[in-house]
């Protein structure tokens, strides 16, 4: 077995330092995850202190359990869908992040549980419910990033948006809106914050937790229409995604990208 300093690919993030927004759970548990695997050091947040917490002692398992039980993994609380304490919670978690030096990458998967606005009957208030925690919080976040993280192209931004962007079913101008608004900041942070690189990932459907928002019967329906939906015939997994999330990561010549992995649903089924 040749030493650690003979590898090429496998130890791009040894030692690196990587927080998670949205990493208590669902696809952002398993960026933390595959970040652990590869020797990174984790910092995980989401809305509530005690998903965190419970999230840190599975990471940490997974540690001892692949050999990086030296890898060190922290967290913290941040709500980001007050809009009144959204700017100073993502500071304080900034500064929590970087008590032991300077982030090299950054993942927002955060999202929370919401009903999906109908065009015909949806305000302002619904729309901003909507947008506050996909659009607005890391328009907040990249704001305040080359403070937080080192300047370096070997540092990252990486972003989430989804299928729905390109592909809008039915009643879902706004939330395609949402998506294509992300991508859109995606090349525009490039810009304003290089050398950070910045990337988004565009996602098929992928059952998480998120998931149980639905009503049961309603939750059915969705779950065999995107089954259908798609090249693929199934559902992704996050342990699968997470490896476009890993990508941005470690490719160091990309940057204002939007990554896709969604089981060619832009395509559609070639069998109808």
């Amino acid at each position: 077995m040749p030493p650690p300093s003979a590898f090429k690919y496998m130890n791009k993030l040894q030692g690196q330092r990587v927080l998670v927004l949205g990493g208590s759970s669902g696809i952002g548990f398993a960026v933390a995850e595959a970040a652990v695997e590869h020797g990174a050091k984790v910092i995980i947040s989401s809305s509530q202190e005690a998903r965190v917490q419970k999230a840190i002692e599975k990471l940490q398992k997974h540690a001892q359990a692949t050999q990086n039980s030296s890898v060190n993994i922290r967290g913290k609380a941040c709500d980001v869908s007050n809009a009144t304490t959204v700017e100073s919670n993502l500071i304080e978690l900034l500064d929590f992040s970087t008590a032991e030096g300077k982030l090299d990458h950054v993942v927002y998967t955060a999202g929370n549980g919401i009903s999906i606005p109908i065009l015909a009957n949806t305000n302002l208030d619904e729309i901003y419910s909507a947008s506050i925690v996909r659009q607005h919080a890391p328009t907040l976040l990249a704001k305040h990033l080359p403070k937080y993280v080192a300047q370096s192209t070997n540092s990252s931004f990486t972003l989430t948006s989804g299928g729905y962007a390109r592909r809008p079913g039915p009643n879902w101008s706004v939330i395609a809106g949402i998506g294509a608004a992300v991508e859109g900041l995606t090349r525009g942070f490039a810009v304003d914050i290089k050398p950070i690189r910045v990337n988004a990932v565009r996602l098929g459907i992928i059952p998480t937790e998120f998931f149980d928002h639905i009503p049961a019967e309603q939750r059915q329906i969705f779950i065999e229409a995107s089954t259908k939906d798609n090249i693929m015939g199934k559902l992704g997994k996050p342990e699968e995604v997470a490896e476009a999330y890993l990508y941005s990561l470690k490719d160091t010549f990309t940057t204002g990208t939007v990554i896709t992995t969604n089981g060619g649903q832009l395509i559609g089924r070639s069998d109808e």
